[in-house]
């Protein structure tokens, strides 16, 4: 599905950060007090950090406002100035910054490719045209999972910029490299002056929301935690009930477990399961009191732990004792 996105709506900042080694923690510690303070800021909705990996050398962080005003507020405001000022001497050399208006958050763990380009005004027909042409090249690529193109942000930024997905990193790779690319690149070689980097969304399935993905913050590494201890849990004690009369040697049915239960966390227990039943907690709405949210959510956390207890100690204990 190819579509292009060109409405104001919610912003969001896409903020890309090398950092001196040696000094990651201190550099996410800073960070995570710069979050506090984006959250005090009118209109934010949510941050998330992400760390380095093998596809995304940076640190990104994304933080989303309700509105471009109220990002622009926090982005060029004199506590972020300061916090910057602070934060420097983790910093190998200068970041990048992004900014999106409007835009969907992908429910899947897609690899998301973000590109920037300077467009001058008498160009801006040739270039939308181009994009087309792009957009359309890459969606005949196996893995391709969208294009969304924004256009330049007065007072935030000047370059027009352009997201596109895909499902995993070798779909991306064969794209990026392929020979059709360099021809449409070729294509628009006045519009050459671009940044293209990479957002790696590993994992992301795990805790993805469709009704809410875009209003409120990931889940804190708390909460996602003891959300997966809620799962896993239960996905366990069944795998070991139901593979117990295989009768298989420790070291031969912990490997066998430890495969299913990943997979059965991966596409049944978290999807279906964990996510619907902590929906509210993993992902409150903002407008709701984080103690009250808080307070429901560990309270449904501690039933459903003691159901499972009460259930499987019964089943042990009074209906199938494990070999």
């Amino acid at each position: 599905m190819n579509t292009e996105k060109l409405q104001e709506a919610e912003a969001t900042v896409i903020l890309g950060q090398k950092v001196l080694s040696g000094m990651e923690r201190e550099y996410e510690r800073w960070q995570e007090s710069v979050n506090a303070a984006a959250a005090d800021y009118p209109g934010h909705l949510g941050a998330e950090i992400s760390r380095p990996t093998p596809l995304q050398p940076d640190w990104v962080v994304v933080y989303r406002f309700d509105s471009v005003a109220h990002l622009q507020a926090w982005i060029n405001g004199a506590t972020r100035q300061r916090l910057l000022d602070i934060g420097r001497k983790y910093f190998d050399g200068p970041g990048t910054q992004q900014v999106i208006s409007g835009g969907t958050q992908p429910a899947d763990p897609l690899v998301t490719v973000v590109v920037t380009h300077r467009v001058h005004p008498d160009h801006v027909d040739d270039f939308l045209e181009w994009q087309r042409h792009m957009s359309q090249e890459e969606s005949k690529f196996e893995g391709f999972r969208g294009t969304e193109l924004f256009r330049p942000i007065e007072g935030l930024q000047n370059e027009w910029t352009t997201l596109y997905r895909y499902d995993k990193a070798e779909h991306l790779d064969a794209w990026l490299t392929s020979a059709k690319r360099q021809e449409v690149l070729a294509e628009g070689a006045k519009f050459n002056d671009f940044k293209l980097r990479t957002i790696d969304n590993s994992f992301g399935s795990w805790f993805a929301f469709e009704e809410n993905g875009k209003e409120a913050p990931p889940p804190s590494d708390t909460k996602t935690a003891i959300a997966v201890w809620v799962g896993l849990y239960p996905t366990v004690v069944l795998l070991a009930l139901a593979l117990s009369p295989l009768m298989m040697p420790l070291w031969l049915g912990l490997l066998v477990s430890n495969l299913l239960s990943s997979f059965i966390m991966s596409f049944f227990t978290m999807p279906y399961y964990v996510n619907r039943l902590l929906k509210r907690w993993l992902r409150p709405s903002p407008d709701e009191p984080a103690a009250k949210t808080n307070l429901v959510g560990l309270g449904l956390v501690a039933a459903v732990t003691v159901f499972w207890v009460v259930l499987f100690y019964l089943v042990t204990t009074q209906i199938w004792t494990l070999p």
